[in-house]
């Protein structure tokens, strides 16, 4: 079966080797450089679970910037960091590959501009990218979701291209997904208005037994449907799972929806 057919069959690939060494360690040491520079005056707390109530001025403005996000975890009950800076960041987003030279670089590169073209893109818009870190012992869950639901197009159009920096498995927090899942359509929309961000319906019931893991390589790239439904649980090991992730939506005869949490973007 083709990478196209087999990626309309399930609702996402695994590509191995689609990151060389070099270019994984140089991310990682690009991060490391961006968070010794990180001055973390603004505590601002990504969370899948609490979303709403998290959300602020900092998640907003992170469209348009490089910012930093903390695990819920990393924090005692005075609200002082536990350990370092380092090991409680829960991601950074959401223009890293637009603003560092080493993100954009990777994401500009010919091979994911061949890889969109081979999922049918024609003008393809990348509208967020994030370092996530899931860090050893606090690295938090994140819910199952689909990326059209914070991202939408009409038609429905975004793609994840998520990459393995380091190895992730089911110890350390590896991705899980629902295969197939992104046939049923789009469950639901994360709107934003005045009032802050929401959703419009409440969170579908999934069998859980169905999710199945996707434990891979650094290096490995893994393509998700906009529609498929995917996860990840908390990394309870002592071993950080690093992936750089990237969004990117049509801009062909695709409107972008004004009630996304970014509105900085215009399509075409």
């Amino acid at each position: 079966m083709e990478l196209k057919d087999l990626f309309d069959d399930q609702g996402y690939l695994v590509l191995e080797n689609f990151a060389s060494d070099d270019e994984c360690s140089g991310m990682m040491s690009r991060m490391e450089f961006l968070l010794e520079g990180f001055d973390p005056q603004t505590i601002s707390v990504f969370s899948t679970k609490n979303q709403k109530e998290r959300t602020d001025n900092y998640f907003f403005e992170s469209a348009n910037n490089i910012s930093f996000f903390f695990e819920e975890k990393a924090f005692d009950p005075e609200g002082k960091l536990k350990q370092p800076k380092s090991l409680s960041i829960n991601k950074v987003g959401h223009a890293l590959h637009e603003l560092d030279p080493v993100f954009k670089s990777f994401t500009d590169s010919k091979k994911v501009g061949a890889l969109l073209e081979l999922l049918g893109y024609k003008k393809p818009v990348l509208m967020q990218s994030m370092y996530i870190f899931k860090q050893p012992g606090i690295g938090g869950e994140v819910v199952p979701h689909q990326d059209n639901s914070f991202l939408y197009t009409d038609p429905p159009s975004c793609t994840g291209l998520w990459l393995a920096l380091e190895e992730a498995n089911k110890s350390n927090g590896c991705l899980w997904v629902l295969p197939k899942s992104h046939r049923a359509g789009v469950a639901r929309k994360f709107l934003r208005d005045e009032n802050g961000v929401k959703f419009d319906k409440s969170p579908p019931t999934y069998d859980m037994s169905q999710f199945v893991p996707v434990e891979v390589k650094a290096g490995s790239l893994v393509v998700i449907h906009g529609n498929l439904v995917h996860q990840s649980f908390e990394n309870k090991s002592s071993k950080s799972r690093h992936a750089y992730s990237v969004h990117v939506v049509e801009s062909e005869d695709c409107v972008w929806s004004s009630d996304n949490w970014i509105r900085k973007k215009n399509l075409g």
